[in-house]
């Protein structure tokens, strides 16, 4: 064997070592990638399933917020109902009452008057 074969034995063996210090990195970095891909796969299931979950309850409040908003509805159709039918009974009583109940009024107040003046002026003449 010569120098040149012996050197590039050497050469090739040194090669192989730096090849094998090498792969085991390379090797721990593909356990590495690989566990971050399944770690990810499972967020994103994860992620999914509470999106879902998510989205269910908030149809389920958006429902229950629409049942109240009819409730609402109704509630102020009966409202308003009542009040038109207020307004109409306390116009039917102005119509009904009010006149003959202003001069009923006025007449008694008429003859209070008509009487204090009388007994006034008995009292003037019998002080006299």
């Amino acid at each position: 064997m010569s120098v040149g074969e012996i050197a590039a034995l050497l050469a090739a063996a040194a090669f192989i070592a730096l090849v094998a210090l090498l792969a085991v990195p390379i090797l721990k970095l593909g356990k590495t990638v690989d566990e971050l891909t399944q770690t990810v796969a499972d967020l994103r299931r994860e992620h999914v399933a509470k999106t879902a979950v998510t989205v269910d309850e908030t149809n389920e409040l958006l429902a229950s917020a629409n049942t109240q908003l009819h409730r609402v509805d109704a509630i102020t159709s009966n409202a308003q109902t009542v009040t038109s039918n207020a307004a109409a009974l306390s116009s039917l009583f102005a119509a009904t009452l009010g006149g003959p109940l202003v001069r009923t009024a006025a007449f008694t107040y008429g003859v209070r008057r008509a009487l204090a003046e009388r007994r006034d002026r008995r009292e003037g003449r019998r002080r006299r």
